[in-house]
């Protein structure tokens, strides 16, 4: 069960990270180039497909000039 629960917190932040970054107007291109890290691992964070970590958060963060609780605020 613990699983399930996991991997739905990975996609809920996910989802957070995508509107965020699209109400921002940035392309997923343009956060990896902000935020060095790859295209390919900001699209699998905003799929739920890993579980990233706290330092990755805050690079995203601070990419977006956003605060880091602004992605874990439930949507349920």
């Amino acid at each position: 069960m613990r699983k399930n629960v996991d991997k739905d917190r990975l996609i809920e932040f996910g989802r957070n990270l995508a509107t965020v970054r699209k109400g921002l107007g940035v392309t997923q291109e343009e956060l990896s180039h902000r935020s060095g890290l790859s295209l390919s691992q900001i699209a699998r964070i905003e799929t739920g497909a890993i579980n990233t970590t706290l330092n990755t958060v805050f690079e995203i963060c601070k990419a977006l000039g956003i605060e880091a609780h602004v992605l874990f605020i439930s949507n349920k």
